[in-house]
């Protein structure tokens, strides 16, 4: 079936997904593959339950004219969310990199809201599906779109940009996260730079963070808006950050106090004041779309419990994100303080090496009473009294029942799988 037959259809509903557990009246569904299911299976379901049209790549489901079956429904499913992007005038700003694109992304997606209307990516519905799916959420109504990358390997940036087509993109950093993929830092950096390629080959322009070497290097000959928190130069200049815990920063002498824990947050926020400042958003609303963002899904939240202030930090972690959080837990001046952490997965050969500095690192704060969970901080126990080595969570967890914890300042942070957010529960 053509495509543009195919956009016809989807254009008579209101919705696109790919789980028949979300479908509505006039859905467009769309059956993809996947090493454990096959969706296919379930178009029938899918009309059964609402759905206008549902797109299928096995004839063997075909029903009737509600079918559409194609060779390939995710190749389609990109082709789609490409074609309908090409139809729109929407503005669209890409972000990606190795820590903070979802809150940067939220931060911006706040200060933008205030005078335009926009879509932002959903969580971090960031990949080869979520992209395209974010995609086929604009309207015609639709002034800006916010679109967040994830990556674990080269060429999967150059992909996501080839169907979403920016106007504007910007990376938040070059750290070392999905370094089994990427094959080393050089990889991550390389990877994450396809967003400049594309930037640079369609005479497009990057927010560029001068304080930051790479982002300097890799943005030589493009087309760029910049700022700082050094460099008076740039467009954008940050004059003053703290963080104690909160980020607050002070721009055009306006004093702007966020809900963000960690000084490493403060980029995060320069960014959404930059980007917000080139769209011409009022100083005064930039401040009030960032003071009134509160982070939430276990990102940088502070929460109360038992006479316990807990930062949890717990839905990812990589090397470069796990030192700048326990940086900024160390220098944090409310005590006694304890820290949970966990495995960082992704890591390849490196990850034996990187667990160790993240120990040899926690061993230059001996007050600091530690728990690190998982076969990977395991694989480096030492006998250290201050430190305690557990392989998996439910070892952790008969340790934390036992335990009572008053007046303290807990870091809870570590990988999405190892879902360190249980810990609350016994807290």
């Amino acid at each position: 079936m053509e495509l543009k037959t195919i956009y016809s259809k989807f254009l008579e509903c209101e919705s696109v997904s790919t789980d028949t557990r979300k479908i509505t009246n006039s859905t467009f569904f769309v059956a993809l593959k996947g090493e454990n299911f096959d969706a296919n299976t379930f178009a029938e379901k899918a009309l059964y339950n609402g759905a206008k049209y549902v797109v299928i790549d096995n004839k063997a489901f075909y029903i009737d004219e509600r079918t559409l079956l194609v060779e390939n429904s995710l190749n389609t499913l990109q082709q789609l969310a490409n074609h309908h992007r090409k139809q729109l005038k929407t503005t669209i700003i890409s972000l990606t990199g190795s820590n903070g694109k979802t809150t940067t992304k939220e931060l911006i997606n706040s200060v933008l809201s205030k005078k335009y209307k926009t879509i932002a990516t959903i969580g971090n519905l960031n990949n080869h599906i979520g992209v395209p799916l974010t995609l086929l959420r604009l309207t015609k109504d639709t002034e800006i779109g916010i679109i967040e990358m994830g990556a674990n390997h080269k060429k999967e940036i150059e992909f996501l940009c080839s169907i979403a087509a920016p106007d504007f993109g910007y990376v938040t950093n070059f750290g070392k996260a999905h370094l089994e993929g990427f094959g080393g830092i050089e990889g991550v950096i390389k990877g994450k730079s396809e967003m400049y390629n594309y930037l640079n080959e369609n005479s497009k322009m990057a927010f560029v963070n001068l304080d930051d070497p790479i982002q300097i290097e890799k943005t030589h000959n493009t087309n760029k808006y910049t700022f700082s928190q050094v460099s008076t130069n740039a467009n954008v200049y940050i004059s003053s950050v703290e963080a104690n815990p909160m980020v607050k920063i002070v721009y055009n002498e306006i004093k702007i106090q966020s809900h963000l824990i960690g000084i490493y947050n403060a980029n995060n926020i320069n960014a959404a004041i930059a980007i917000g400042t080139y769209f011409k958003i009022e100083d005064t609303e930039i401040k009030k779309a960032i003071e009134n963002y509160i982070p939430e899904n276990n990102r940088s939240q502070m929460i109360q419990k038992n006479e316990n202030n807990i930062i949890l930090d717990a839905y990812n972690a990589n090397p470069s994100s796990m030192t700048v959080a326990l940086e900024n837990f160390f220098q944090l001046s409310e005590a006694p303080k304890i820290a949970i952490l966990g495995d960082m997965f992704e890591l390849g050969d490196e990850s034996h090496k990187e667990h160790q500095k993240i120990v040899e690192l926690l061993l230059t704060q001996p007050e600091i009473k530690v728990f690190l969970i998982g076969k990977h901080f395991y694989s480096c126990k030492q006998k250290i009294k201050e430190i305690e080595f557990f392989e998996t969570f439910e070892d952790f967890s008969t340790t934390l029942q036992s335990a009572n914890f008053n007046n303290n300042l807990i870091l809870i942070k570590g990988s999405r799988g190892m879902a360190l957010e249980r810990s609350l529960e016994y807290i």
